[in-house]
């Protein structure tokens, strides 16, 4: 069986690997972080293929008669598509399988009838949608299959990743305007936010494709405010992947890195989420600098915070536009390792609870003066946590309620009549 432990490959680059099987190529793909990273894997790795990657075994394999392998998404990713192939000693790769879908975050176990005799190679091949993992494979037949079992993978070729150098959030021509209509801090500033670095605590800043107040001492934001309207969501680019820390830290505060989550148990959890700017490289590189990141429990991102967030870009692509707030408090969450209150040797702080307000508009222009106490808002206030409920409706709170929880004051630009109605109310549905 080849589990993918023991080695690993750090970058997507094509590159053969060493595995417990024999020597495999891997293109667009690689085996690195394993469950902290939100790979689905049984034990520490597992392999995540991307794009249209694929990867294939250098080795041929004698006498097999069946191949099985496990399956699940990667992270929080839309349904992947995908194939398996076989080659023998005389002929090309030709399809062992139809496309095959992938929906689940949990690995599915599935099984393939192989008719060729004689040697043969395997190869995985990704047609589209979203990250793949694959663990598990298991080769059976009669006989001697030929493969010579040898030892895991050596570490010491693939020495940890390096931290990734700091870089700062650029600002492309789709970023939204810096005031206005459509601009990421409309609905206000919640907490007063400043640039001046005595205020370590809600220090203000602007990553053009969204804004935030950062927390030097729990080394996380406090909120994340951006608008979203389809512009944003064309899906001109994929995920970029680029986790760094942020140039623009001052120089006496800890930087947290991309590497500072690694063995928590929790995931980098994206506060403006990578799908919410998909229309630049530059807009969603934005989103995977460390200073739009908490630690949160990989159930809780995956699964009902990762449904909200479709469900607002769904509305969205039906003609809305939303401006949203995201933010956490509390100390102490529940990951894959218990509950845990720091990490990164107590520099970054583990939120206890994390909510979200979403405004909702028809798409249009002169937004404040359109929004009334009949308008759309959508408020939820969730435990950071693996155990929580599977729905994100069952976390619907009043924006009065985070208030209360935060301090901030979330619809500060609204008429205050407005306001009280907004903030006062549970949406129920639309």
């Amino acid at each position: 069986m080849e589990d993918f432990e023991g080695a690993r490959k750090d970058a997507y680059a094509i590159g053969d690997l060493q595995l417990h099987t024999g020597i495999w190529t891997l293109d667009d793909a690689l085996i690195w972080g394993g469950a902290v990273q939100g790979d689905a894997c049984n034990g520490e790795r597992s392999l995540r293929i991307r794009n249209k990657g694929q990867v294939t075994t250098t080795f041929e394999i004698n006498n097999v008669t069946m191949v099985y392998l496990k399956h699940a998404l990667f992270g929080k990713d839309a349904p992947a598509y995908w194939k398996i192939q076989i080659a023998s000693s005389e002929s090309d790769f030709k399809d062992l399988s139809g496309e095959i879908t992938t929906s689940t975050y949990s690995l599915k176990l599935d099984s393939f009838a192989v008719s060729d005799t004689g040697k043969v190679r395997i190869r995985i091949v990704k047609l589209g949608g979203g990250r793949l993992n694959i663990d598990d494979v298991v080769f059976k037949g009669s006989g001697d299959p030929g493969i010579v079992v040898g030892a895991r993978g050596t570490p010491e070729s693939h020495p940890e990743p390096q931290q990734a150098s700091p870089r700062n959030a650029m600002r492309g021509n789709d970023a939204p305007p810096i005031s206005g209509d459509n601009s990421n801090l409309l609905l206000g500033n919640p907490s007063n936010a400043t640039i001046d670095v005595i205020n370590y605590t809600n220090y203000l800043i602007d990553h053009h494709y969204f804004v935030l107040s950062y927390n030097r001492d729990r080394g996380t934001p406090n909120w994340v405010s951006w608008h979203l309207d389809e512009t944003n969501i064309t899906g001109a680019v994929g995920r970029q992947d680029n986790f760094a820390p942020y140039i623009g830290i001052p120089d006496s505060w800890y930087a947290v890195s991309d590497i500072s989550y690694a063995g928590s148990g929790f995931d980098r959890g994206h506060n403006c989420p990578s799908g919410d700017r998909t229309s630049s490289h530059t807009a969603n590189s934005a989103t995977f600098l460390m200073t739009n990141m908490i630690p949160q429990a990989p159930q809780h991102n995956g699964g009902p915070w990762a449904d909200l967030e479709n469900y607002v870009r769904d509305l969205v692509r039906s003609g809305r536009e939303a401006y949203i707030v995201m933010g956490s408090y509390g100390r102490g969450g529940i990951g894959n390792k218990g509950r845990i209150e720091t990490i990164d040797d107590g520099k970054v702080t583990v939120p206890e609870r994390v909510w979200k307000v979403v405004l909702l508009l028809s798409s249009g222009e002169d937004d404040l003066a359109r929004i009334d106490k009949n308008t759309d808002i959508i408020a939820v206030d969730m435990p950071n946590s693996n155990d929580v409920n599977s729905h994100w409706k069952s976390y619907r709170v009043s924006v009065d309620y985070i208030e209360q929880q935060t301090g901030y004051d979330l619809l500060a630009n609204l008429p205050k009549k407005v306001q009280q109605t907004l903030e006062e109310s549970i949406v129920v549905h639309f």
